[in-house]
């Protein structure tokens, strides 16, 4: 490829970023207006840059806007997540929410809060990513010999780490009233938990990811050939776990455990990336966030009583993904 097509290629793939960027910000506009009482787009931007106390603009401020900031940080960690796992595994199948990352994050929230130790969001963060990692690396013990392995292995451990955390939760109603809506999966009621943290590790793990994604793009191509580039084979890989966890643990403390983000976004803006971890990454970013908006939208318009968990939507948009997905990829050598 000669330098001006290069060029024009690093060009267009930015320009399709900055375009993405646009409509995540057009989404999150219409998102704060959505619920069970509308408000307009206009009237959302009035009380975001020119506040006056109406009830309109309180429910923008106080509800509407900390939600949407919550699933803006919660979409891109499980995506960019996603992109971590399907690279480093060298699987399309593979996801957070599909491996049992998110069911071992989940689980370990559970049983912290059954013990009392669930109390403060820093706590719920260690307890989420201790849980992710531990899943993370028994999944990857015993699947790593195939792909499909990998992706039954993981179902497997979700399962039975699910049907664990519901007898915990069944077993102690009290305890876990206000974790009710947190246990599908959901952004509703947690506006008013304090997330900084949460969001602040979100970033920091997107932005490793992202200085990762070169790297990345030489071991998805082989162990010789990435040492051959000069990239250490193991510290990438060491890395992209801590990044994995972080995102998946995160984003599980904060809106529970939310399944198929991480595996329907890599797929659809893998052909606008051409094969570039860190465009496929960036892209990932972006989109997560709209995927997960859009869906929040839906939750919250699908029962005239009341709202649907966006955990639901998204297993209803990502059962279909993965079924296609096994379909091409479960019988190949990947």
């Amino acid at each position: 490829m000669t330098l001006a097509a290069r060029a024009g290629t690093i060009t267009g793939r930015g320009a399709v970023l900055v375009a993405g960027v646009v409509l995540l910000a057009l989404v999150a506009v219409v998102s704060v207006g959505i619920g069970a009482h509308a408000v307009a787009p206009a009237e959302v931007v009035r009380a975001l840059f020119a506040f006056d106390g109406s009830p309109d603009h309180s429910i923008v401020r106080d509800v509407r806007l900390p939600r949407a900031l919550l699933g803006v940080g919660v979409g891109a960690a499980l995506a960019v997540a996603g992109v971590l796992i399907q690279t480093l595994s060298r699987n399309p199948l593979a996801e957070p929410g599909v491996l049992g990352v998110t069911a071992g994050a989940g689980f370990a929230m559970t049983v912290g809060a059954a013990l009392g130790l669930a109390t403060t969001p820093a706590s719920e963060l260690v307890l989420s990513g201790g849980g992710a990692a531990l899943a993370a690396v028994l999944v990857y013990s015993v699947g790593r010999a195939s792909p499909l392995r990998l992706v039954l292995t993981g179902v497997a451990l979700s399962a039975v780490l699910a049907g664990l955390s519901l007898g915990l939760r069944l077993m102690l109603p009290d305890v876990f009233d206000r974790f009710r809506f947190w246990s599908i999966g959901s952004l509703a009621g947690r506006e008013k938990d304090p997330f900084t943290l949460t969001l602040a590790l979100i970033v920091l793990a997107v932005a490793g990811a992202l200085l990762l994604s070169r790297p990345l793009n030489a071991v998805a191509l082989g162990e010789t050939v990435a040492r051959t580039l000069g990239a250490s084979v193991t510290r990438v890989r060491l890395a992209a776990l801590l990044c994995i966890t972080v995102l998946a643990g995160a984003a599980t403390a904060a809106a529970g455990p939310i399944l198929f983000v991480g595996l329907i976004v890599p797929h659809v803006v893998r052909p606008l990336a051409g094969g570039s971890v860190p465009w496929l990454t960036a892209y990932s970013a972006v989109l997560g966030p709209i995927l997960l908006l859009v869906s929040d939208m839906g939750s919250r318009v699908l029962l005239p009583t009341g709202e649907v968990p966006v955990a639901i939507v998204t297993a209803f948009l990502g059962g279909p993904v993965l079924i296609w997905a096994v379909r091409r990829y479960g019988a190949g050598t990947l």
